[in-house]
């Protein structure tokens, strides 16, 4: 059966730019323009050429990309022509392929926030894309609140969207702006417009998560008829977030009947690396990646209970509803004192130990970790960590250097614009292969600010390892985590370092100690450790 084309449109560097707290460089814009047109979506967004100084760089520079890069804005203003539209204009003279431009669907919006008649709303839509037309772009109308305007009243926002589909807008979108819609409402809707004279090859869907039903709204769209899918990378959008793609694209490659009726610009082997596309975005914006985000996270495909695990080992499909390789994330089989040799075995097998049922080394390693999360430790997450403490069990754990000794100062003192400021100072003293070094380093962030004690004994533990120096070089701390896992003046703390490397690997550590520092720094020496075995480096003779 041939399947038909459903188009992905990313709107990422416009709408998500609108999330609280993220601002994209013009330089970012590019970076993750090059990532989603590397995934196969079929548009991206850029923004809104002379809305800001960013965008108007943006589009000065446009990437050169696959997908066909649109430039957002606005239908023209009342009493004005669309060819006099200084603000049209603008968006008309980014000279992308395609135009989306945003008018209102809902008669409350026209008469309210616009302040205008309804025939005056119509007339600046039909006129707006006529324009487009006229030029030989693509027109894409964003039909702002189209479902309650349709809630409100069927036949304007039907007259509103036509005039746009009959003036040559290529796609018109259907808009659930304020997030409220149900998936049952739009698929009703959906179905309406199709039967008022707009092909589904021409309707797309863009929706917000303010019910948590964006990805749901979307699917339910499709069903109906749509055939463009708007949303964002990891969700990024105002309020509660757009549709989120790294959700919909795997649902859509991997889920039926999804799968066997449509193809998109995304192949199964581009799939692979949407997890590498979450984790840059993330890294973007210096945001901590969400564990339980669904395909991507690190928890997507965890498996803590014993009885879980037991099964994983026969057939992973038993949990999984998906290979977590074809979205190119991993499987975890965490250890805790809530597991037994089922989850050890198949953890151990995961790092590459195979062990024996009747080894009388499991039983040892079981024990350890219940004392030692007695203690405060927790090897749930801290999978690094727990790989470590069973090669020490088992005799394979190999000795890479040995640190001798260490210090950490923090100095309060004014700079030179008479500010006070913090420095974190680290001395870290380490032998390796007979060698004693001495690396010295202060704490420095991106912007040049001091990013505390940690992050100066991380720079001073990583700054020269001598042979194993060029191993560890493209490693990075990338989520530091504190917790007191008991009150009173005798606390301890536990700390949970999260670290990557260049070859897209993640790994967690923990260290526990009275003392946070200690902690971090125990926490630190294994994730190297564990970067060293994985990475084969040769162990001290």
């Amino acid at each position: 059966m041939t399947k038909e084309r459903l188009y992905l449109y990313d709107t990422t560097l416009r709408d998500g730019a609108q999330t609280q707290g993220v601002q994209f460089s013009a330089a970012e814009k590019h970076q993750i323009a090059a990532v989603l047109d590397g995934l196969g979506i079929d548009y991206i967004e850029g923004g809104w050429p002379g809305a800001n100084p960013t965008d108007t760089e943006f589009f000065a520079n446009p990437p050169k990309t696959r997908a066909t890069l649109t430039a957002f804005g606005m239908t023209k203003r009342n009493g004005r022509s669309a060819e006099n539209d200084d603000v049209l204009a603008a968006v008309m003279n980014a000279g992308t392929p395609a135009v989306c431009l945003v008018g209102k669907a809902h008669d409350f919006h026209v008469t309210t926030a616009l302040g205008i008649s309804l025939d005056d709303n119509i007339d600046n839509v039909s006129a707006s894309f006529a324009q487009i037309t006229a030029q030989g772009r693509e027109g894409l109308f964003d039909a702002e609140h189209f479902f309650d305007g349709y809630k409100a009243n069927p036949a304007y926002a039907l007259q509103t969207i036509h005039a746009a589909y009959d003036a040559g807008a290529r796609w018109i979108v259907l808009c659930d702006t304020n997030g409220g819609v149900l998936p049952h409402e739009v698929s009703q809707i959906v179905t309406d417009v199709i039967a008022s004279g707009i092909p589904g090859d021409h309707l797309a869907i863009h929706t917000h998560n303010d019910t948590e039903n964006a990805v749901a709204n979307s699917l339910a769209a499709v069903l109906a008829g749509v055939r463009q899918v708007q949303g964002t990378l990891n969700g990024l959008g105002e309020r509660c977030g757009n549709a989120n793609l790294t959700t919909l694209i795997p649902t859509l490659l991997l889920k039926e009947p999804y799968a066997s009726r449509f193809e998109t610009g995304v192949t199964l082997d581009a799939l692979k690396g949407l997890r590498r596309a979450s984790r840059l975005l993330d890294d973007i914006l210096n945001r901590v990646p969400a564990k339980q985000a669904p395909y991507v996270g690190a928890s997507a495909f965890a498996h803590k209970s014993g009885l879980h695990a037991s099964a994983i080992a026969k057939d992973p499909s038993t949990y999984e509803h998906v290979d977590p390789a074809l979205v190119g994330n991993t499987r975890i089989v965490p250890m805790s004192n809530q597991a037994g040799q089922s989850n050890l075995r198949a953890r151990l097998l995961d790092a590459g130990l195979e062990v024996a049922a009747d080894d009388p080394a499991l039983a040892r390693i079981v024990e350890r970790i219940k004392e030692r999360e007695a203690q405060g430790y927790s090897y749930d997450t801290a999978q690094a960590s727990f790989e470590l403490l069973a090669r020490e069990e088992l005799g394979t754990l190999p000795r890479f250097f040995e640190v001798k000794r260490y210090r950490v100062t923090v100095e309060r003192r004014k700079n030179k614009r008479n500010q006070m400021v913090s420095i974190s100072e680290a001395v870290v003293v380490t032998k390796v292969r007979g060698q004693k070094m001495l690396n010295v380093s202060e704490s420095q962030g991106p912007d040049g600010s001091d990013q505390g004690p940690v992050n100066a004994l991380s720079r001073a533990l990583s700054k020269d390892l001598g042979p194993y120096q060029d191993i560890i070089d493209d490693m990075q701390l990338v989520d530091f985590k504190v917790r007191i896992t008991n009150g009173g003046t005798e606390a301890v703390t536990r700390v949970i370092i999260d670290s990557e490397d260049g070859k897209g690997r993640s790994w967690s550590t923990v260290g526990v100690s009275a003392n946070i520092v200690d902690a971090s720094f125990d926490a630190l020496i294994d994730a190297i450790n564990w970067k060293l075995i994985r990475d084969g480096a040769k162990a001290e003779a």
